[in-house]
């Protein structure tokens, strides 16, 4: 019988970063950032969310889990890699959101390899 996570559309961690991966998507919105800021929010935020999505719709896809942790891993880059760390609000938004996600992620890594595992039957 599968549990709980096994079914598509179910996985706390996912919603998470779909939530957390959107927010910083559309936080330059209410943010004051520079046009190179927001597209790096923007399209990290962006893939984080739609790798999350994927991740709901596909239980078993943890190859997709460990993507989502490197956007994470990135978002928590992005201030130095842009040039906006002297933004203090833009570039805390960009290092709790991606830890937020790498940690979620993370933590959806072994419901998903289980899953796979269950779909393969690898033993």
């Amino acid at each position: 019988m599968p549990y709980a996570q096994s079914r598509p559309w179910t996985r706390l961690q996912d919603w998470v970063s779909l939530v957390v991966g959107g927010y910083l998507a559309f936080s330059p919105l209410w943010l004051d950032v520079t046009t190179k800021a927001t597209w790096a929010m923007v399209v990290i935020g962006a893939a984080a969310a739609v790798l999350a999505i994927v991740a709901l719709a596909m239980p078993g896809a943890f190859i997709d889990e460990w993507m989502t942790a490197v956007a994470g891993g990135v978002a928590v880059l992005a201030p130095w890699l842009f040039s906006y760390t002297e933004n203090t609000a833009a570039a805390w938004t960009s290092w709790v959101v991606g830890a937020v996600i790498v940690v979620a992620a993370l933590a959806a890594v072994p419901a998903s390899r289980e899953v796979y595992r269950e779909q393969h039957h690898v033993v």
